[in-house]
């Protein structure tokens, strides 16, 4: 280990990386501390304006950035060390790169002497995340330290966001640098207004529409661009369908609101969709979730004309033929959609009806279950406020969620579109302390919330405010549900031996009730709901109600059958 100790009067290169991001308006760092940052640790008491919230696996940390750059549109910051803790924290770049979510992970690395020989939990940083995230670099010269990280911070925000990796050489940390040298400025995101040209060309294809749909939700969607295309759509009857959990995008309570596309949608939408003759995407990059593998639209899109919006020209044309690109910010298009001249447009009728047939399906309808899911989230909405927070991981469980809760606050969900498990309890923290005077609830299945439960502790050490649904079904259910499909009756490694989930809960410090109907659930959310702190609900649900779809096991494994006879 280098020598920790220095001999001049200027300042470490640990506490100039501490200043810059101080600088750059960075509040928070989620961390698990490491020995080859020692001296980034050593320089955080300096800055009492940046708290640091250490965490138990670099996995949650790692998510937890990841959803704080998510609500604040500023990137997530968090420090892992090298190895084992970098590639842990892998799984919350992957998911900021596909969910185009601004993060900076900072990686303590061996001392560049070192660099090369595969010594202690060596690892090329830069060869090893450069696929998943927008820009991996390794800083050698502390004296480039403000130069790294205003292009990280300006990088991570700009165009399509994401996250940023930087490595940092232990010995490099330790180096004095020159008093004199300071931190860049703030930066900013540049704001990018759509063209005019481009803008005149998308209305009148819209005054030639007769069957349009928008889908909206993705990179840099902020409360302005909510704001602003609401009143746009609403002012010509557009219909409006979310991308794949992007529901906080719009008001639900908005009269042209479509529902969501994604895994488990309305039919009526996604017929909708491949009978518009224009379909406008904004923000969202029509990703295989959002578009049911590509079918919905076709990439090709025979009879249909195709507007995409985003900030990123790398993404217009990319996958999908396009028509008409605009690259532009979602809030700067918003605005000028709102305000731009219309009078050759006849309101079209369609949102309406696209509306109502979104509240139809959300509306849940008695089941046979002892707990019917769908009544215990319509319980939910009527018992928690409307500045509600979900936050999920992935499961069959979500579906429950996006399907019948209505998610009216921005940001109101935290649930990540790569798909992957144990997001839901580290970004309900993040949630938590971001905004510790909303309601959080992070909803988990029993596969999901074994992948980061640990971070409850993380949760009970800060005094975070959150409620914890734990949905057990035994299974790993979605892919169970896969097997039924494809294999029916031969089942293999789905099972699941689980814990007492209460108890676990209790065990961190929280409250926590088991509850096996819908009766129980909704008498145990009333009394969660007036207590403080760390909330646990264990909700024992039957295997066979699979998902909100209406698909069951005993369905699914009968058509298979069916189909194979």
């Amino acid at each position: 280990m280098p020598d920790q100790t220095r001999t001049d009067t200027g300042k470490s290169a640990a506490a100039l990386l501490v200043e810059c991001l101080a600088i750059q308006g960075c509040e928070r760092i989620f961390t698990v501390p490491g020995e080859s940052f020692l001296a980034v640790l050593d320089a955080l008491p300096e800055r009492p304006e940046i708290d640091v919230v250490t965490c138990r696996q670099e996995g949650g940390v790692a998510y937890m950035a990841c959803a704080d750059g998510t609500m604040t549109g500023r990137p997530g910051v968090a420090f892992v060390t090298r190895g084992p803790g970098a590639t842990n924290a892998s799984i919350g770049v992957h998911v900021a790169h596909q969910d185009s979510q601004p993060m900076i992970l900072f990686v303590g690395d061996v001392a560049r002497g070192m660099q090369g020989r595969e010594g202690f939990q060596e690892v090329d940083f830069p060869a090893f995340f450069g696929p998943i995230c927008k820009w991996a670099a390794r800083i050698d010269d502390p004296a480039r330290i403000p130069e790294y990280v205003a292009r990280a911070y300006a990088v991570a925000i700009n165009g399509r966001p994401g996250p940023v990796v930087l490595a940092l050489p232990e010995d490099m940390l330790v180096e004095d640098v020159p008093s004199t040298l300071e931190p860049r400025p703030f930066v900013d995101r540049v704001a990018q207004a759509a063209c005019p040209d481009a803008m005149q060309a998308l209305f009148g294809l819209i005054a030639d529409a007769a069957s349009p749909v928008a889908i909206i939700g993705g990179a840099g969607w902020n409360a302005k661009a909510r704001h602003y295309f609401q009143q746009f759509a609403e002012r010509i009857g557009l219909p409006v369908a979310t991308a794949f959990r992007r529901q906080d995008a719009i008001s639900p309570a908005c009269p042209v609101y479509a529902g969501n596309l994604g895994y488990g949608p309305n039919p009526k939408l996604l017929e909708r969709v491949r009978q518009a003759d224009l379909v406008i995407a904004v923000g969202a990059r029509l990703g295989e979730a959002t578009t049911d593998g590509y079918e919905v639209p076709a990439l090709e899109h025979p009879g249909q004309i195709l507007v995409h919006i985003h900030p990123d020209p790398e993404e217009l044309g990319r996958v999908y033929r396009t028509d008409l690109a605009l690259c532009c910010s979602m809030d700067e298009f918003a605005e000028s959609a709102a305000l731009w001249a219309d009078d050759g447009i006849i309101p079209f009728d369609a949102g309406g009806e696209a509306h109502r047939e979104w509240l139809e399906w959300a509306t849940p309808a008695p089941a046979d279950a002892a707990m019917d899911l769908a009544a215990c989230v319509a319980a939910m909405r009527e018992a928690l406020p409307d500045d509600t927070i979900i936050c999920n991981g992935a499961g069959n469980f979500a579906g429950w969620w996006h399907r019948y809760w209505r998610y009216k606050a921005f940001p109101g969900q935290l649930a990540p579109t790569c798909g992957a498990m144990g997001y839901g309890v580290p970004a309900a923290v993040a949630a938590s302390l971001r905004f510790p005077d909303r309601a959080v609830v992070a909803v988990a299945g029993d596969g999901d919330f074994l992948m980061n439960g640990q971070e409850l502790a993380t949760a009970a050490q800060y005094g975070a405010n959150l409620i914890v649904v734990v949905v057990d079904n035994g299974a790993y259910g979605t892919i169970r549900m896969h097997q039924e499909r494809e294999y029916p009756g031969r089942v293999s490694a789905t099972a699941l031996a689980n814990p007492d989930f209460a108890m676990l809960g209790a065990a961190y410090g929280a409250w926590s009730a088991k509850v096996e109907t819908t009766a129980e659930f909704i008498a145990a959310l009333e009394e969660a709901k007036h207590r403080k702190g760390l909330r646990l609900i264990h909700a024992k649900t039957d295997l066979e109600w699979i998902a909100a779809s209406g698909a069951t096991i005993s369905g699914l494994r009968a058509r298979a059958n069916a189909t194979a006879a």
